[in-house]
């Protein structure tokens, strides 16, 4: 039987991926932040996952304001990485599980949520750059990835509670998967960060770090919490960490912290990364 037995949570600059694509993460200014970055990759190798489900959301690459998915899962065997403006970032295409993709697929709409089926698509830095993050430099990742996209770019996103509900129901499906098979939910996006207007640089670390504490101490005060709070409190993009709440939903209720590294400024954001397990945890 197939399992969530982990999640990670972490931001997705694009500066970070640029930093690593150009060999600059020992620099004095990038060195503290990848410095908190090697035990989550320690981490990782040592779980050695057979899958990963990525929540993550496009910044205009796949898709545009011509068509925006609410929910969009790619069920392809690779997607490659997005030309962004200046060429694709020089990491590895991305080979998919199709075959737990489509079960995913199947079993989330039959569940009431109304995902968008895509079979052909390139994946940005809200994929990519995690994947630098939890991975380091490789030639080929370590695992397949799903992709799972959620639009937190036009409004109206989902909810808090509409992005933990769909973690539940990704657990939920995950298990009736026949394969034996590790998973990992990584949540994407964030922290605060604002990248427009009178605002424009906004870092709120007290939000942030009340953020972090509340995914294990009070997920629900989180799921409750509304869009214009994320707005208020945490910039226009700090909207981002809706994202994080699917991989919530897809834990137990009882997961646990094993790790957590936030750091201001990575570019002109705030950057959180943190690690969730389900107790017992057998690998």
């Amino acid at each position: 039987m197939a399992r969530v037995v982990a999640g990670l949570a972490t931001s997705h600059v694009p500066a970070i991926g640029a930093a690593m694509d150009l060999g600059k993460t020992k620099e004095s200014y990038w060195k503290p932040l990848f410095d908190g970055y090697e035990p989550a990759r320690k981490w990782l190798a040592d779980l050695n996952p057979d899958v990963i489900i990525m929540v993550y959301n496009d910044h205009g690459s796949a898709f545009s304001l011509e068509v925006i998915p609410t929910f969009a899962i790619g069920v392809a065997e690779k997607f490659l990485p997005a030309d962004e403006g200046w060429g694709p970032r020089p990491v590895p295409a991305v080979h998919g599980h199709p075959g737990l993709a489509w079960h995913l697929a199947e079993s989330l709409i039959l569940n009431e949520f109304d995902m968008t089926i895509v079979n052909e698509m390139t994946v940005d830095h809200g994929l990519t750059v995690p994947l630098s993050i939890a991975c380091g430099e490789q030639k080929n990742w370590p695992c397949p990835v799903i992709p799972l996209s959620v639009n937190v770019v036009q409004y109206p996103p989902p909810t808090g509670k509409r992005c933990f509900d769909l973690g539940r129901a990704i657990r939920k499906s995950v298990k009736t998967y026949d394969k034996d098979l590790k998973v990992v939910v990584f949540g994407t996006g964030g922290m605060s960060h604002q990248l427009h207007g009178e605002r424009a640089g906004l870092i709120n670390s007290e939000f942030d770090k009340n953020f972090l504490a509340d995914l294990t101490r009070n997920p629900q005060r989180l799921i409750e919490l509304p869009h214009i709070e994320y707005v208020r409190e945490a910039g226009a993009e700090g909207i981002e960490m809706v994202m994080w709440l699917v991989m919530r939903g897809a834990l137990d209720e009882n997961a646990v912290e094993i790790y957590q590294h936030y750091h201001v400024p990575a570019s002109n954001t705030a950057t959180g990364l943190m690690i969730l397990e389900n107790q017992p945890l057998t690998v």
